[in-house]
């Protein structure tokens, strides 16, 4: 999938191909056009996040187009061509609201920087633009689907949290619905009606993800024209929910920790602090705590983000919920696709609960979703699954694996019980002899 659509207008055609070819080498899908009526063409027909256009035109002035494309389609970013020391063409094609401008002769250099902030951008005005909408319709408690003890007992401690400013670390499996959990916390805290904002750690790059948290100055880097907000200053007084947190690198990781201890932090090029009042929802994959003893997270970020810890459990730990899940899935992309609403039919269903899950919610809901797509009767039977799912159960064909994953499960479970065993085996829905046994046997004890 491309990172994103760029429309090249030059009539220079050697030199339009040079650079798209350029542009394309780094993961970006290329648009041409030779001439301003061909580009407006372009970018009425297509979804365009970035206009590199040339100022001198056989149809027109580049600078002046801009000043159009800025006025029908404010969201896209433009990047004007000038001749060589013709900085006038340049300042006055940002006063119309380019992005900025190249100089031909020295755009093999700035070309990809340039691009990669300007899109930087985009995406930032596209996360906001969708935090807007989340504002609009947020999940609370009311929309995580469950019947099993084990995800009652992790909603609770959620909804005992959610009416506090504690900062959570929710821990999990990949899939497990974090940002589900995150968005019910803020849903039911005293800022509800405040920014819920989120950010995923792994999706944004170390350079750029300074600038995106916490904002930056005019001047501070190529590209940056005016003072820009970050997602900090965009969640105050309301949530931030940092996804992927152990993937954040240690220089940005000091930073952060200031906010906490603080409220203070300091934008890309500039010398004052700013205050903030942002309460942090953090959540990882990963085990912090033993990456923080081995020197690859910072332990007193670890400890001020983990005040209060919630661990989210594996599909494979809540099996008696696949079939609301299945349902609730079903539903809405029925409802997607304008089908009428599918059965599910006893055969698929004990499929679905006999599947080892690694991807989990995430996994079972793309299963649902092609099951959807290639079903042409009104039930869903076994043919609409992967083969792999409907010949084989990952989840009950090896005793060893099974075997590793009650181990897991048990762990898990005292964990969220803090060694309680009496709660534990009441939350696994076993007697307490059996409990001690099992962890005799698997050398828990």
């Amino acid at each position: 999938m491309a990172n994103g659509t760029i429309l090249i207008i030059d009539d220079e055609e050697k030199l339009r191909e040079l650079m798209a070819q350029i542009i394309r080498m780094e993961g970006y899908a290329i648009l041409e056009a030779k001439n301003l009526k061909a580009g407006m063409k372009k970018l009425e027909q297509n979804p365009v996040n970035i206009v590199i256009c040339d100022v001198r035109l056989p149809d027109g002035n580049g600078v002046d187009f801009t000043a159009e494309i800025k006025m029908k389609f404010p969201n896209v970013e433009v990047i004007v061509l000038t001749a060589y020391g013709n900085i006038p063409d340049g300042v006055k094609a940002i006063k119309n609201g380019a992005f900025d401008y190249l100089t031909k002769g020295d755009d093999n250099d700035r070309l990809i920087p340039l691009v990669n902030q300007a899109m930087n951008k985009v995406k930032m005005r596209n996360t906001i633009t969708q935090l807007e909408k989340q504002g609009k319709n947020k999940l609370s408690f009311d929309d995580i689907i469950f019947r099993s003890n084990i995800m009652n007992e992790v909603v609770q401690l959620a909804k005992k949290v959610a009416p506090t400013t504690t900062n959570v670390l929710l821990l999990g499996e990949t899939g497990t619905g974090k940002e589900v959990f995150a968005q019910a916390i803020h849903g039911a805290s005293l800022v509800h009606s405040m920014p819920f904002v989120a950010v995923n750690c792994s999706a944004i790059s170390k350079e750029l993800m300074e600038s995106e948290l916490f904002g930056h100055k005019a001047g501070a880097f190529t590209g940056a024209i005016k003072d820009t907000k970050g997602l900090f200053e965009e969640a105050d007084h309301g949530t931030i929910f940092l996804d992927e947190i152990g993937e954040m690198n240690l220089d940005l990781q000091a930073k952060l920790l200031r906010v906490l201890e603080s409220g203070e932090f300091i934008k890309v090029g500039d010398t004052k602090p700013h205050k903030v009042n942002v309460r942090i929802i953090a959540a990882t994959n990963r085990d912090l705590r033993q990456e923080a003893e081995e020197g690859k997270f910072r332990a007193d970020l670890y400890y001020r983000l983990s005040t209060f810890q919630i661990l989210l459990p594996s599909l494979n730990e809540r099996t008696e919920d696949i079939p609301l899940l299945a349902t609730e899935f079903v539903h809405f992309y029925c409802e997607k696709m304008n089908k009428t609403t599918l059965k599910i039919s006893p055969e698929y269903l004990e499929k679905l609960k006999s599947h080892f899950w690694k991807g989990n919610i995430r996994e079972l809901k793309n299963i649902i979703e092609r099951s959807v797509i290639l079903s042409d009767t009104e039930v869903l039977e076994l043919n609409s699954l992967p083969f792999d799912l409907r010949y084989t159960s990952t989840y009950t064909s090896n005793k060893n694996e099974l075997a590793s994953v009650e181990k897991s499960h048990i762990l898990k479970v005292l964990e969220r019980c803090n060694g309680n065993k009496t709660k534990a085996a009441e939350l696994l829905d076993i007697g307490i002899a059996t409990l001690y046994r099992k962890l005799n046997e698997y050398g828990i004890m």
